[in-house]
């Protein structure tokens, strides 16, 4: 009885086993299939002490795949049956859980162009900021719920990236960049009249899509708000501009894809996302006129004071 059970077992085991090489070079794919999901929970979770080169990633990295090489090698044996349980589990996540093969791929490629082409952090550290010029004439300004900015809002997620599909945690922030292409691509910068401060609604911008660096935040950040963004302006010495608020690092890292990659993948080329992180480690993108993708260059980066809409 011992004996046939052993016969059966070594039956078994000739089945699920795969001949050299072909072994190890499965051992090594499956390897890096299991580690890219396993590093990215890491990365996304652990403080990033901020090393030279992220060699603290290419560490734990390179620590990931020796484990697992040499778990793989010591189930050599059944290493079918490995693939067979790997595969389900993607198959699982992908048809009932929230974790598949199209996330590890959005993923992997989020992760690793967010570290070989790392954001230009702008961290605002200020421990007094002035009083924000004409704010009360700018909050009255930024008519949000006026129909003719909803509307325009509306127009321009149709025009822009509305086909754009797996990004649903993103929608707003996409759409959102949407109103910054149309009104970036169409803004005519007029100086406001000689000695004087004038300050335009929302609506009187829209008319012609004209106006100075307020009038071009204001519009902006009624138009962005109108849909469900966060938006806030930035007074510096002689200088207005809006940002959106992305969210965390990881958020950073998945919109930093989006915009190198799809939403505006020539505007961005070899450039980096240019953005602040406010003391409560959330993370703003410029949105200034001059800006060609969002996080474009700063045109002045000595702030003053910041007006959050929320």
């Amino acid at each position: 009885m011992i004996q046939k059970k052993e016969i059966n077992f070594q039956g078994i085991k000739h089945r699920f086993q795969v001949k050299k090489p072909w072994d190890d070079v499965i051992i090594f794919v499956l390897n890096v299939l299991i580690a890219i999901p396993l590093f990215i929970i890491l990365h996304q979770n652990l403080i990033n002490p901020n090393w030279f080169l992220n060699i603290d990633r290419v560490i734990i990295f390179i620590v990931m795949i020796v484990l697992i090489q040499l778990v793989l090698r010591l189930l050599r044996t059944i290493i079918i049956l490995c693939i067979f349980i790997y595969v389900l589990v993607l198959i699982y996540g992908s048809t009932i859980g929230n974790y598949g093969f199209n996330n590890v791929f959005e993923d992997y490629n989020s992760m690793m162009y967010t570290m070989s082409d790392n954001p230009y952090p702008q961290d605002i550290i200020i421990a007094k900021l002035l009083p924000f010029p004409n704010k009360s004439k700018i909050v009255n300004a930024i008519e949000y719920q006026n129909p003719k900015i909803r509307n325009f809002a509306l127009m321009a997620t149709n025009k822009h990236f509305k086909g754009l599909k797996g990004y649903s945690d993103y929608r707003t922030i996409i759409q959102c960049f949407a109103v910054f292409k149309e009104i970036n691509s169409r803004w005519n910068y007029v100086s406001d009249p000689k000695a004087r401060d004038y300050i335009a609604s929302a609506s009187e911008s829209l008319l012609y899509l004209s106006g100075d660096c307020d009038d071009h935040s204001i519009l902006m950040a009624a138009s962005i708000k109108s849909i469900g963004g966060t938006p806030r302006l930035i007074h510096t010495t002689g200088h207005i501009y809006p940002e959106i608020l992305i969210g965390t690092a990881t958020d950073l890292e998945q919109v930093n894809f989006l915009i190198k990659n799809i939403l505006f993948p020539k505007e961005s080329t070899d450039q980096k996302l240019h953005y602040h992180v406010d003391e409560r480690g959330q993370i703003w993108l410029n949105l200034d006129y001059t800006a060609k993708y969002p996080g474009g260059p700063f045109m002045s980066e000595e702030i003053l004071g910041a007006l959050t809409l929320d």
